[in-house]
């Protein structure tokens, strides 16, 4: 898509030169010393006016040299211009916050979705967007990693894992007519869909900074985000 919306600013700048350039021809077309002399708009642009401090206006020479060069730096400024303003009208990156907001909801998916949604909500509604759209891709990266169950809602609901369902096997009741609810469902979305990405896809364990189990000495700390510090 930016290629071809790029690759549209350099046609049209090539098309605005050449029917300028087009309608400055009948200046070199006839060669018949009896027929009539014309003009064109770059002679009246390059005829002296006068010099300018700032070299704006330099004086026709018989060769009309100046008048090329304007003729040229004219074409060079227009295309310019138009691959500026295709330029503008590339897609930018959009921060995670607006990503939030274009992706947030009530309503879940599907059920996988929902397990996701459910995991982000109970472990980390407190936290800052980044450290909730890091939970979801510890659930994600631990359905693809072969160590783990395959479906989001097994890795979710796997006793001992997380504490919002330790030994249970079962997800609490979420308040779903909540702005913390309709955060996780759009931290969800964003990580299922790859829309931003924060951690490496080996990071499959985190804990909360104010505990220090045995088993994070034998890891590979990657980072630390709100209250969470992540492990490979």
């Amino acid at each position: 898509m930016i290629k071809t919306v790029r690759a549209a600013g350099f046609a049209a700048a090539a098309f605005l030169v050449a029917a300028v350039a087009g309608w400055g021809g009948p200046l070199q077309a006839g060669q018949n010393p009896v027929a009539p002399s014309t003009s064109s708009y770059f002679d009246h642009m390059a005829a002296d006016s006068g010099v300018s401090d700032l070299g704006l206006n330099a004086p026709a020479t018989e060769t009309g040299a100046p008048a090329a060069e304007f003729a040229e730096s004219r074409y060079v400024q227009l295309a310019n211009h138009l691959v500026g303003l295709a330029d503008a009208v590339l897609p930018r990156p959009r921060a995670l916050p607006e990503l939030v907001e274009a992706y947030a909801g009530y309503d879940t998916d599907s059920r996988q979705q929902d397990c996701l949604a459910s995991a982000v909500y109970f472990e980390a509604r407190g936290e800052p967007i980044e450290g909730q759209l890091a939970v979801a891709e510890v659930v994600l990266n631990r359905a693809s990693s072969g160590q783990y169950p395959e479906t989001i809602c097994e890795v979710v609901t796997q006793p001992w894992q997380f504490s919002f369902v330790n030994a249970t096997g079962r997800i609490p009741d979420a308040n779903r007519s909540s702005e913390a609810w309709r955060r996780a469902v759009a931290v969800a979305r964003i990580a299922e869909r790859g829309a931003s990405r924060l951690l490496p896809r080996d990071v499959l364990w985190y804990h909360a900074d104010y505990v220090a189990p045995s088993w994070g000495r034998r890891l590979a700390r990657n980072a630390k985000i709100g209250l969470h510090i992540f492990y490979s």
